[in-house]
Order: structure tokens, then sequence, then C-alpha cells
């Protein structure tokens, strides 16, 4: 479920480019710089005390994956919006809402691998348990009978 919340940025990030490469006009520098760097400083802060109290579980890892590459977009954000106050283009804008996709696609791909192997340990675990029991049962139908 969280791989598939992690997709919608990549989701997004693919229809904002296909939409800019199809009218490709030059954002404004301005906004683009002083949004990203109060994002970033936000991201930041997230990825940091996500990453201090790391449980290890997928959800843990995905709510880090989701704010690390929030705080790496923004750092390409910011200097898309430095390179555009030098040239007036739409490319640096279009080439990282590439990249952007590409970082959410990893990192969904990331998270749901990580849930595939806690659920996988989880069934192991039950099953595990499931025997014992079995035997516990068996071994105990020998002595009441």
């Amino acid at each position: 479920m969280l791989a598939a919340l992690i997709l919608i940025p990549a989701i997004a990030a693919i229809v904002t480019l296909v939409a800019k490469i199809m009218n490709p006009v030059a954002p404004s520098p301005e906004g683009l710089t002083g949004i990203a760097i109060g994002a970033l400083i936000v991201n930041v802060i997230c990825a940091i005390l996500l990453q201090l109290r790391n449980e290890g579980s997928s959800l843990a890892t995905g709510a880090w994956l989701a704010a690390r590459n929030d705080a790496l977009a923004n750092i390409l954000i910011i200097a898309a919006g430095l390179l555009t106050f030098v040239w007036e283009t739409a490319w640096f804008d279009i080439i990282v809402g590439a990249i952007i996709a590409a970082i959410n696609l990893s990192a969904a791909k990331e998270v749901w691998e990580a849930s595939r192997k806690e659920h996988d340990f989880v069934e192991d675990a039950f099953a595990d348990q499931s025997a014992k029991l079995l035997n516990i049962s068996h071994f105990n139908s020998h002595f009441e009978g």
C-alpha cells in the first residue's frame, strides 16, 4: 500500500513532464527557487527525525524514503531555478521532473520489496507457530487416549 502512495508523486511528475514537453514554458525562477528552499528545510528536518526513529519496518523505510526523495527533489528544483535565472528555458525544469519521477519510481520499488520481505517473514512465523501447535496437540493426544 505504501509503495502505491509513493507512486503518486512519480505519476504526478510524469504527467507534469509530458505537459511541460508539450508546452515548454520556462517557470518563474524566483518562485521555483524560493518555494524549493522552504520545502528543502522542512524535508531535511523530517528526514533526520525519521532516520533517528527508524524502526526497520517497511512503513518507516517508506516514510524516510519519501522525505529523502522530497529533499533531493528540492535540491534539484533549486538548481533548475538558479539555472533558469541565467537561461530562460523550460528544459531545466523538464530534466528535473524526469529525475524526480525516476527517484520516486525507484523508492516505490524499494518499499514494495521491503514489504514483501516482511510479509514473507510473518507468513513463515505463523507457519512455524502452527506447526508447533499441531505437534503439541498431536503429542498430547497420545497421552490422553
